[in-house]
């Protein structure tokens, strides 16, 4: 086969393919096979979704279905994203993935490149917010499923897109508990649910009553009032994680918060603040839904509110053993 040239062009970005490639580029469709091996896989929604769009990009920056690339073109593909690109390393490792799952599981190809690939994991522990700082986020939240959907996540660690989907059957009143049906690699949990935060989550719901979502989706045009209640008690689909992530920046703006603050960090906060409450470290990692410990271990650091229970711990260590008795120096 002859060589493709793979200088970087426009059409690996979102921009429109030329018309002359357009007998090659692939469509999503184009990949339904590949799509079926994912799900035989066994692979969530979104990352069988992340996969099959970056194959998509790839075929339009080579200008060939990416199953008539060589070994040497997707090497030189990959050189190019780390070096000129610098993509992140949680980004190469999207893309490692679906290249070693579409070209050694899906069409047989035992490349060595698949195998020599590394992006190591930060190891930079995650940002978390103060508790003074929650406590000024919520504040500016005005609107009532916005300010909901925030305290949840807060409230019970969870991601996002877990929140989004939660059903009206998923909130179990003994515990009480929330039920993750479809976690981070389609595993389920329960996740201790405050009683404060089920009553806030009905009288949400009381609000619109739709037979289905905690949050459902507004579509476009939402306005408050009686127009909209109806419209979220008729509405088919959930949320969109971008209009929450949309009204967050704005909050964040509002309450002076760091740039980097998102929905994800108040998952972040609940682990922090649960671990310097004294929460047992695996007990924290269960209501993650984390597989291994050793991802919930990042959290494991030092804070000004968790030396301070340090402190006290170890002086009042010193307090049951008595006075010194004895000279000092």
């Amino acid at each position: 086969m002859q060589t493709i040239p793979l200088e970087p062009s426009p059409a690996l970005s979102n921009a429109p393919v030329p018309p002359s490639l357009s007998a090659v580029v692939p469509a999503p469709d184009d990949l339904s096979a590949f799509d079926a091996t994912m799900r035989l896989r066994g692979l969530a929604d979104a990352t069988r979704a992340e996969y099959l769009r970056y194959l998509v990009r790839l075929g339009r920056y080579a200008g060939v279905h990416p199953a008539g690339l060589e070994e040497v073109e997707v090497r030189a593909h990959l050189l190019d994203l780390l070096g000129r690109r610098r993509y992140a390393a949680a980004t190469i490792r999207i893309v490692h993935g679906a290249l070693r799952l579409f070209y050694r599981v899906h069409l047989g190809r035992d490349w060595r490149l698949l195998g020599v690939v590394r992006a190591p994991r930060e190891s930079r522990p995650p940002r978390a917010l103060t508790r003074a700082q929650v406590a000024r986020l919520f504040a500016v939240v005005g609107e009532p499923r916005f300010r909901v959907l925030l305290r949840l996540i807060y409230g019970c660690g969870l991601r996002v897109g877990e929140a989004l989907a939660l059903e009206t059957g998923d909130l179990d009143p003994e515990g009480p508990h929330v039920v993750v049906r479809q976690g981070k690699g389609g595993r389920r949990r329960r996740v201790p649910l405050p009683v404060a935060m089920l009553e806030e989550l009905r009288a949400w719901w009381g609000v619109h009553r739709n037979p289905r979502w905690l949050f459902p989706g507004a579509g476009r045009g939402w306005v408050d009032g009686v127009s909209g209640r109806a419209r979220l008690g008729g509405a088919v689909r959930p949320m969109r994680p971008g209009t929450v992530q949309a009204r967050l920046r704005r909050a964040r703006l509002a309450a002076g918060l760091p740039v980097e603050t998102s929905p994800h960090t108040l998952r972040h906060s609940y682990a922090t603040h649960l671990l310097e409450e004294g929460v047992c470290i695996r007990v924290i990692s269960a209501c993650l839904g984390h597989a291994s410990l050793q991802t919930t271990l990042i959290y494991a650091r030092v804070t000004a509110a968790s030396e301070g229970v340090a402190r006290r711990a170890a002086g009042q260590l010193l307090a049951e053993l008595g006075p010194a008795g004895g000279p000092v120096g």
